[in-house]
C-alpha cells in the first residue's frame, strides 16, 4: 500500500467511525485528514519527478563519462590527475595523441596528430597555443629516449 492509499485508508476509517466535522475534535481530525491526503497526494508526485529526475542524471552521467574519456585521451581515471605526468610536454604518447599544457591558463590539452600544432586553440581559455614542436622519435640531440615510442 502506498502512502496515498494508506491516507485513503485513514480517512475511511475515521468517517467509519463516525468522525464528523462536528465538534472541536471532529474538526480538528476533519481538517487533519484532508491534508494527509494533500501531502500524500505531492509526495507521490514528487517521488515520480525524483524517479524521472533520477534517470536523467544517470544518462547524464554515462554522457559525461564518454566525454571525459575523450577529452583525457581515454587515459584511466588516475592518470589524469597525476601531478607529476611527464606527457604534458607535448610529445607523441604512442597512441596518435599529444598532451600540451596552455602557456596562457596551465589547462592540459588534448588533440590528435591530424590537427596542425600551430593552430591549436585552447578550449578552456581560447587563447592561441602556437609554436608546438612535435618529437616523432627521430630527431638529432634529442634529450628523450625516443625510440621506444616509435610506431
Amino acid at each position: 500500500m502506498n502512502i496515498t492509499e494508506k491516507a485513503a485508508y485513514i480517512k475511511g476509517l475515521a468517517e467509519g467511525l463516525g468522525v464528523t466535522k462536528e465538534g472541536a475534535e471532529g474538526k480538528v481530525i476533519s481538517e487533519m485528514l484532508d491534508l494527509l491526503a494533500e501531502m500524500s497526494e505531492k509526495l507521490s508526485f514528487l517521488e515520480g519527478e525524483n524517479k524521472e529526475l533520477r534517470d536523467y542524471i544517470e544518462e547524464l552521467d554515462e554522457d559525461l563519462g564518454a566525454v571525459e574519456e575523450d577529452f583525457y585521451c581515454g587515459e584511466d581515471d588516475d592518470d589524469y590527475d597525476d601531478e607529476d605526468d611527464e606527457d604534458d610536454d607535448g610529445e607523441d604518447d604512442g597512441d596518435g595523441y599529444y598532451e600540451v599544457v596552455c602557456p596562457s591558463c596551465g589547462e592540459t590539452v588534448c588533440f590528435d596528430e591530424s590537427l596542425d600544432p600551430d593552430e591549436l586553440v585552447c578550449p578552456a581559455c581560447g587563447e592561441k597555443i602556437g609554436g608546438i614542436e612535435l618529437c616523432d622519435g627521430a630527431c638529432d640531440g634529442c634529450e628523450k629516449d625516443c625510440d621506444d615510442r616509435r610506431d
